[in-house]
């Protein structure tokens, strides 16, 4: 997606008219204005010259935005410079327009005195009006300006109704200042009095000033609902400490390359993304993920840029540098999701296009029958004028940006990054969550779980022997059992003659002593296992844990139990996510036995193993049939299924192929933060709603009431001025609305509701292999033979194991799972279907 600022905008008219405007050019395939941030997303393959020319063809301005990166980010862009601009103009105006109005309300409501040249001479107060309303006018001529240039070019847009309000009413008066004066030539003072009270001067600059109040509420809100993006970038570091021909110089950020040698003193910002290579130290960094709690770095591990250098000095290697660093990619993808616009806007996008011209069709339209009613020219216009000013499309057009600004801003400040407004919005409305066993549910490394030595052996001798065999292997469970070692003490003895004997195990000796390590089924061929060491290590592998075995001397030292252990906040943001209603599911190559033990240890509702790499798309293909789907990974393997899923979700700490796939990002790696997304989603669509609701109501109520249709019902009749106060709060009500979500705590389940309620099997899944049926009322051998045979008449069910003591049947599927011929049959046959697993 290319980015371009746009200026020139000032409701949601204007930025259907540059899209419809942008879209029209050949290349073009999507096209998105961002009234919020007065920005423009284009996909499709163009040169930027006709983007540009199309937005100046359509009245407006652009230029193409610089690449975002740490050494380029500027907060220019979000800058509020309208807001300075629009104080000068409002003081200036309220300035005049106090003159104004105590010449025009003062001296005929209050009898305020008057200059003596004005006291009693109606055609000096007339002039004075028109002379002070006209200074309002000059002051505030950008209404006119924008308003008169999109009229002119079939356009219309906010400024033209303002325009037109405003120049109606100043038209009029000036007619009106022109009939009084030929009036009072005639001496025809009953004329004279009832044409003063026809002067709408002060209307004409009262809207102007009112209108120019609202908007420049509204700016400083829009300014707010940017802060956290604002944030982002002045985290960005300016200059590096490079070690430049063995020296160490502090050259500008954007000078830094790849495979450049950086050091960072304590309490110093880390400038890019790298690697340590020299020193130890811990690491604050809360600006990109929301943890507060500082992690300790060493040689090897990865250090990010803008993150605090808290306590040791360290020399560190360029990894990425400019708009590759985790900095540049975060304001990156904030930046993309409030440039891109969500489906909804789709809503108030399509009424905006139209709003503007039907507003001056409803206003002529007024006009002309409370004329063809019998009321005069002055109360006509006045209700038709009180439609114009009334009327806001700003709140419709920003109603669902500010929303989205602020929603995806509270995300970046707790380390969740929603790629796109799309994204922020369809992820509230999962109702699947697929989870990927290794790395998301659990640590993605195996640990030590259990270290059960045997009668005659103590702990510390069983940790000697396995620490001692282990730390020559290269296997991925022997990093489990030296890591535990060493928190535990255990300084290996030197092993002569190490083995690593195929089918898996490890032989050495020990000053004579032969060691034994591996599975049972090496161990148990060397040496005899008692049946209390078999009954415990059943119980182990049943739970998901690998056991290891140890021998020494021909007797067995004991057994360590190594697993990839769940991450601790696992259970509970399962727990959230199913209290949400949303079905959790969990994916995993591992066997069935092994996949199950940890599915009961999280708590999810359903776990499908033997998931090969390249079988996962597959799956969540048919789990979309559930409802809307998301993929939570972390893995290279886990991409394809990331981008087939309606919302892919990756772990901050995975691959990166994996982080491109998805559409939102967890910058801490914690499977709690999944239900924080869905809960943060859920608020921002909640809040676009409230914000349309407020937009849509406030029309439909205020312009029947400007126009005047509630005057014969209730007596109420709307004043121009009023009308204009009112349009200025429209926006400024919905923007401070969104910024309600400022004070949102996504990681509160407290008012957690369920929208779906997925905690059955669905009625048509393509779920081919085993499963079990859940049966009540099998009471014998006989009736087993008979839900046997119901079951395995079903087309889709190949065979049938019955069990009257569990209550199950275990069925073999080929195809489509249909529960409720499952049901069917089992009711059929004479007893209860209570579910599927």
């Amino acid at each position: 997606m290319k980015q371009y600022n746009v200026t020139g905008m000032s409701c949601a008219a204007c930025s259907a008219r540059i899209e419809k405007a942008v879209s029209s050019v050949e290349g073009v395939t999507s096209c998105s204005v961002s009234l919020l941030t007065n920005s423009m997303g284009v996909e499709g393959t163009f040169p930027d010259s006709a983007i540009i020319q199309a937005v100046k063809d359509a009245g407006y301005g652009a230029s193409l935005k610089n690449g975002v990166s740490v050494d380029t980010v500027s907060e220019e862009p979000l800058k509020d410079t309208e807001t300075p601009l629009m104080k000068k103009r409002l003081i200036a105006s309220i300035g005049f327009l106090i003159v104004l109005m105590y010449i025009s309300m003062g001296h005929n409501m209050l009898d305020l005195p008057l200059p003596s040249f004005m006291d009693g001479n109606h055609i000096m107060i007339g002039i004075a009006q028109m002379l002070l309303a006209a200074i309002v006018m000059v002051i505030n001529q950008k209404f006119f300006i924008n308003g008169f240039k999109g009229l002119i070019r079939r356009s219309p847009n906010m400024d033209t109704l303002v325009a037109l309000g405003s120049m109606a009413s100043f038209v009029y008066s000036t007619w009106s200042l022109f009939a009084m004066t030929d009036a009072q030539m005639n001496n025809d003072m009953d004329a004279v009095r009832g044409y003063m009270h026809g002067l709408y001067f002060e209307s004409a600059a009262m809207i102007l000033t009112l209108i120019t109040v609202g908007k420049m509420l509204e700016a400083r809100s829009k300014g707010k609902t940017t802060d956290a993006l604002k944030s982002l970038m002045k985290l960005a570091p300016k200059t590096a400490n490079v070690i430049i021909a063995g020296e160490e110089q502090t050259i500008p950020i954007d000078q830094v390359k790849k495979g450049d040698i950086f050091v960072v003193r304590p309490g110093e910002n880390i400038p890019v993304d790298g690697i340590v290579i020299d020193g130890e130290t811990a690491v604050n960094e809360s600006a990109l993920t929301g943890e507060s709690i500082p992690v300790d770095k060493t040689a090897g591990d990865t250090v990010s840029s803008a993150t605090l250098n808290q306590s040791g000095f360290i020399r560190c290697e360029a990894k990425r540098v400019g708009e590759d660093t985790t900095l540049s990619q975060i304001i990156k993808m904030v930046s993309d999701a409030a440039a891109t616009k969500a489906p909804i806007a789709k809503i108030a996008d399509k009424v905006s296009g139209i709003f503007v011209p039907a507003v001056i069709g409803v206003a002529c339209v007024t006009f002309a029958v409370w004329l063809v009613l019998g009321r005069t020219i002055g109360f006509s216009l006045a209700r038709a004028i009180s439609v114009l000013v009334i009327s806001c499309p700003c709140a419709l057009g920003l109603a669902t940006p500010v929303a989205i600004m602020v929603g995806s801003g509270v995300g970046a400040k707790n380390g969740i990054l929603f790629k796109t407004a799309v994204s922020l919005e369809e992820t509230g409305k999962v109702a699947v969550v697929a989870l990927d066993k290794t790395g998301t549910i659990t640590r993605g490394e195996p640990r030590v779980t259990d270290v059960i030595p045997c009668s005659g052996t103590t702990e510390k001798e069983l940790l000697m022997t396995a620490v001692s065999l282990e730390a020559k292997s290269e296997h991925p469970l022997a990093k489990a059992v030296i890591m535990y070692g060493n928190e535990h003490g255990i300084n290996p003895y030197e092993v002569n003659g190490f083995k690593a004997i195929s089918g898996n195990g490890l032989s050495g000796t020990i000053s004579n002593e032969e060691l034994l390590g591996g599975n049972y089924d090496f161990i148990s061929s060397k040496l005899s296992i008692s049946e209390d060491i078999k009954t415990i290590t059943e119980e182990i592998a049943a739970n998901g844990k690998t056991p290891l075995y140890f021998a020494r001397n021909g007797k067995l030292d004991g057994v360590i139990a190594v697993a990839d252990t769940i991450k601790d906040g696992s259970p509970e943001a399962i727990r959230q996510l199913r209290n949400m209603g949303i079905r959790v599911i969990m994916l995993t190559g591992d066997n069935e036995r092994t996949a199950n033990a940890v599915g009961r240890q999280a708590g999810v509702d359903e776990v499908i193993a033997d998931v090969k790499p390249d079988g996962k798309e597959a799956v969540i293909r048919r789990l979309r049939k559930l409802g809307p789907t998301a993929m939570v990974g972390d893995g290279i393997n886990d991409a394809p299924a990331l981008t087939s899923a309606d919302i892919g979700i990756a772990i901050g700490a995975g691959a990166d192929v994996a982080i491109d796939a998805a559409d939102v990002v967890l910058m801490k790696s914690k499977l709690t933060d999944v239900p924080a997304a869905i809960r943060l989603s859920r608020a921002t669509l909640r809040n676009i709603h409230e914000n349309l609701f407020w937009a849509f109501i406030y029309n439909v109520i205020g312009i029947p009431l400007a126009a005047g249709v509630y005057i014969k019902l209730f007596g109420w009749e709307l004043n121009p001025m009023f009308g204009a106060a009112a349009m200025s709060l429209s926006s400024f009500c919905v923007v401070t609305n969104a910024l309600r979500l400022n004070l949102f705590r996504l990681h509160d389940p407290a008012k957690d509701k369920k929208i779906y309620s997925h905690n059955e099997t669905p009625d048509d899944i393509e779920r081919s292999g085993t499963h079990t049926v859940i049966i009540k009322g099998m009471m014998c051998g006989h009736c087993e033979a008979r839900v046997k045979k119901a079951l395995e008449e079903l087309p889709f069910v190949d065979s049938a194991a019955t069990d009257h003591k569990k209550g199950t049947a275990v069925i073999l599927v080929s195809g489509n799972v249909d529960a409720k011929a499952l049901k069917n049959a089992v009711v059929k046959a004479g007893y209860k279907y209570i579910g599927i697993k």
